[in-house]
């Protein structure tokens, strides 16, 4: 429960950053978007319904699909943001009250972006739903097993390609920058602090390289069987997981005790585990 509340507050900075990202520069730049807003774009092109009275009703229709097809647990969280999305995005429609923050369409499809994935990134990363659009590729998700990211990008192509009817080329193509752009930041933050790096050391000394890590960094290592491939020998090889900030470190320690050591760093996005998401010991 209590990482729970922490996490209110993650979930409503993502919505806020979201929302002035929508506010300060997609619909003052007249980009097209996907999700909830792309939708509503759309609607108030043919209607010309407000924009945050279309989104307010989308969010309460697909949290009743989300209530009733995956369960209590999940309306917690997507009731904050469907709820404080639109507020946000209203608060900040009057507080710019039509001020235009830069006339650069380039700059503002690059901040554009940069916030709604920041905004969308933080949410998801706090494992909840912004709400919107994000419910039914989590729905099809469950009945037909597909990806949501597949089903994510399908829905956005598709209200993209509508509200082209009603934009010319260049926004269109701005638009396509802006979504790429977000996918990119999304995923950014959603492995920001998780990034690790895999060292494996091939080396006779094994054994002390071994010893080193364990005692002076602190850290786990696995020994792998393998066969040298041009004396066919076999040799131990050690592998250890570590953040980058003690890969200077670990180099160090590798040099004084072999300095003849065959060494290969790969990053890792995410580690879990003990030592990492488990404590190192119970």
């Amino acid at each position: 429960m209590k990482k729970k509340w922490f996490k209110i507050p993650l979930i409503l900075l993502g919505n806020a950053v979201l929302a002035f990202g929508i506010a300060a520069f997609i619909l003052p730049g007249g980009f097209l978007s996907g999700g909830a807003t792309g939708i509503a774009l759309l609607i108030q092109q043919v209607f010309s319904l407000p924009v945050v009275v279309t989104v307010w009703v989308i969010n309460i229709a697909m949290l009743l699909l989300g209530w009733a097809t995956l369960g209590k647990g999940f309306v917690f969280t997507t009731v904050l943001s469907s709820i404080c999305y639109p507020l946000f995005l209203d608060l900040f429609q009057r507080f710019l009250a039509g001020r235009v923050l830069t006339d650069d369409p380039l700059l503002s499809a690059l901040f554009a972006g940069l916030l709604v994935g920041v905004g969308v990134g933080l949410v998801l990363r706090m494992g909840a739903s912004s709400g919107g659009m994000d419910i039914p590729p989590l729905v099809l998700n469950k009945y037909t097993g597909i990806s949501v990211s597949i089903f994510l990008y399908a829905f956005d192509t598709v209200i993209l390609l509508f509200q082209a009817f009603f934009s010319d080329l260049e926004k269109l193509l701005y638009s396509i920058l802006i979504t790429l752009l977000t996918s990119l930041v999304i995923n950014k933050v959603m492995l920001i602090g998780k990034s690790q790096v895999q060292v494996m050391i091939i080396s006779q000394k094994y054994r002390e390289i071994n010893q080193a890590i364990q005692t002076t960094l602190d850290r786990g290592s696995t020994f792998l069987q393998s066969v040298t491939g041009h004396l066919q020998k076999e040799q131990l090889v050690v592998l250890s997981i570590l953040s980058p900030r003690e890969l200077p470190a670990l180099n160090r320690l590798v040099s004084q005790i072999d300095p003849m050591a065959f060494m290969t760093v790969t990053q890792v996005n995410e580690v879990k585990g003990r030592g990492f998401t488990l404590k190192k010991w119970d």
